[in-house]
């Protein structure tokens, strides 16, 4: 197999053990999107095409990338870099160029790949370097006196005079595969692990005179995430992209510091975005909507010029042009708000559908219902739709008015125009235009508040 179109093997196979945690490193969460996930879709929109290379909990990662045209292969044992690599000759042509990623490394934008695989050329093997005046834990690349490259020293076999270099493996390479191919199994392991180091290929590559080196400017894209404080870290940097990206496109963010905006969010332009705001998911939000402080919303669909009041949660609900939410709303899944309808303060929806220009503006529940255009939700009303065994439905036709306090027993149907007295309990069909009233009859003793007082204190 050959192609003309370069490939992208990304590292993932590693436990990630300073992560301390049960999920494996490269499967944490950033922005919405598994933390190798950004890694893929830097490669790919450098024009590569990804394989991964996966080991632990490999079913995982494979899951989280079904449906895409990502490649996979598996390391059956991890015995270090060179080794996975090696794994991943099986899915790549014979001959062309391959990128090397870490899957830990999810800050590196396709700018800078592309700047690795311009620089190439005719080389065996590019690899780019960053400037660090502590080098740490990172392999340091050592140079003639001539300034060229000789090899990459790994931070637990340097010397002391090696540790003083400060020219650090950024973990990102670019190979002629054809080459690859053979010398890859001509690398010796190393003590005490029995690791294939792919740093080693670069001294293989200067005795023949075809080593490139790149070095770049910014160690923050290029650093690996190994902890938990690295990886809020990266998460800091890769909001701040999202939130330039959305500010620059006509988004107003009154407090950008303040918000969580995943990768995966949609805002068109003229969008208010107050501060504590979080939007999850697939939410996608309409041309001059606004949303107030603390709300969150995930999975939503926001329609243009909707206002969604402050604390107000939004999940996996639609809400359509000119409607109103909130303050202190929830919406659940498949709550439809049609245009121009309110859900006003501690109001929730659960599966319902308040028709245009509908109002439910006060401490009520609607669950399981279609409530019909312009109808009237009073405060304290609840939609009764579970008893126990199964959920039912309640219709609410148009233009129907619901007083206070009252509450509709489902299966039940409100005809359009009816009134519902306050305080209610309907459980039975109510007529087109009818007024139904439902409750215990009133009944006032004169004087008998007088003779209570007294009988209270004699106690």
């Amino acid at each position: 197999m050959s192609t003309t179109q370069p490939f992208a093997v990304i590292l993932a196979a590693g436990r990630g053990t300073r992560m301390k945690s049960t999920l494996a490193k490269v499967l944490h969460p950033l922005v919405g999107i598994p933390m190798v996930a950004h890694v893929v879709n830097a490669a790919r929109s450098a024009g590569l095409v990804p394989v991964l290379v996966v080991n632990h909990q490999q079913e995982a990662v494979r899951a989280a990338f079904a449906g895409s045209d990502t490649l996979f292969v598996t390391q059956k044992s991890t015995r270090g870099t060179g080794d996975a690599v090696a794994s991943a000759l099986e899915v790549l042509p014979e001959s062309g160029t391959v990128v090397i990623m870490s899957g830990d490394a999810p800050l590196v934008q396709a700018k800078t790949v592309e700047a690795l695989l311009a620089a190439h050329g005719t080389a065996a093997v590019t690899v780019l370097t960053v400037q660090l005046d502590d080098g740490a834990h990172y392999g340091r690349l050592e140079r003639d006196a001539s300034g060229e490259p000789v090899r990459i020293v790994e931070a637990g076999e340097a010397s002391a005079e090696q540790r003083r270099i400060t020219e650090i493996n950024a973990g990102l390479y670019c190979f002629d595969i054809a080459w690859l191919r053979t010398v890859l199994p001509t690398l010796l392991p190393h003590a005490p692990k029995d690791e294939v180091y792919l740093t080693d290929t670069l001294e293989r590559a200067a005795t023949e005179g075809r080593a490139r080196v790149v070095v770049h400017s910014d160690f923050e894209e290029v650093a690996g995430v190994n902890d938990r404080f690295e990886l809020a870290t990266a998460r800091g940097v890769l909001q701040a992209r999202i939130i330039e990206v959305h500010g620059r496109a006509g988004v107003d963010f009154l407090s950008p510091g303040t918000v969580v905006v995943e990768q995966d969010v949609v805002i068109g332009p003229d969008v208010s975005i107050s501060a504590g705001v979080v939007l999850e998911g697939d939410t996608t939000i309409g041309e001059g909507s606004i949303i107030g402080p603390h709300c969150h919303l995930i999975d939503a669909n926001i329609h243009a010029g909707v206002v969604v009041h402050s604390h107000s949660v939004i999940h996996c609900a639609v809400v359509h042009p000119g409607a109103s939410i909130g303050p202190f709303a929830r919406l659940r899944p498949q709550a439809i708000v049609c245009e121009g309808a309110r859900v006003g303060n501690f109001v929730e929806m659960k599966k319902s559908t308040l028709g245009p220009g509908a109002k439910v503006s006060h401490l009520a529940y609607i669950g399981d219902a279609m409530v019909g255009e312009g109808a009237n939700i009073g405060a304290g009303t609840i939609t009764c739709n579970y008893d126990g065994i199964k959920k039912s439905q309640t219709t609410i036709g148009a233009g129907a008015f619901i007083g206070s306090n009252s509450a509709l027993v489902a299966p039940i149907n409100i005809g359009p125009g009816a009134i519902v007295g306050a305080g209610s309990v309907i459980t039975k069909d109510v007529p087109a235009n009818a007024v139904s009233i439902a409750r215990g009859s009133q009944n006032n003793i004169e004087g008998a508040a007088e003779r209570f007082r007294s009988r209270a204190k004699i106690k």
